[in-house]
């Protein structure tokens, strides 16, 4: 793979679900913990070089009625989430200048303003990270492809609920919409 060239001041690094409730499940083939560490590395070195920081988080009305409730085969439950469910986790050290999109559901364009607040900011890029990368990472992702947003995935700022979901998407999804390189090349790529 050739080095990836990135210009800070053009790129977003939007980072999926780092919150307290969703950092509790276990997640493969990176630990939450490992995901949070990359995730502030890359959000402190991109934001020191002039990049915009976006935090999503999906909350719901505590009556559940802005849930989707779709039938399928295998869905989401989600009974009485503690009060502090949806907060961002203070181990990213979120900044004053940083952006937080709140959503209803996995993909964080539909229904936010996420585009509105890359596009006039003159954006193109992406570098994408959170939990899951199969669910709302991916989701993002393809929205933001057909957005028309330059991606660059940044594979170990991401984990999801099984090796083989994240394998996945990092070698059958991702490529075709982007870049997937690890947090270290990341970093390097940002001149």
């Amino acid at each position: 793979m050739e080095p990836v060239k990135i210009n800070p001041s053009k790129t977003a690094f939007v980072a999926i679900d780092l919150q307290k409730g969703i950092l509790g499940f276990p997640t493969l083939p990176h630990s939450p913990q490992e995901v949070v560490k990359n995730a502030k590395a890359l959000a402190d070195d991109l934001r020191a070089k002039g990049g915009f920081i976006v935090w999503v988080r999906v909350a719901m009305a505590k009556d559940g009625k802005d849930r989707l409730d779709i039938p399928c085969d295998s869905p989401m439950t989600m009974k009485s989430l503690p009060a502090d469910w949806s907060e961002i986790s203070p181990d990213l050290g979120v900044q004053p200048g940083d952006h937080i999109v709140t959503k209803k559901q996995w993909g964080a364009f539909y229904g936010t303003d996420l585009e509105l607040q890359l596009r006039r900011r003159g954006l193109d890029t992406i570098i994408l990270g959170g939990i899951a990368t199969c669910f709302g990472v991916e989701s993002t992702a393809r929205a933001a492809y057909e957005r028309g947003f330059r991606q660059i995935f940044a594979q170990d700022a991401m984990s999801c609920l099984s090796a083989e979901g994240h394998e996945h998407a990092l070698t059958r999804v991702f490529p075709r919409m982007g870049h997937v390189r690890n947090v270290a090349e990341i970093l390097s790529a940002l001149k």
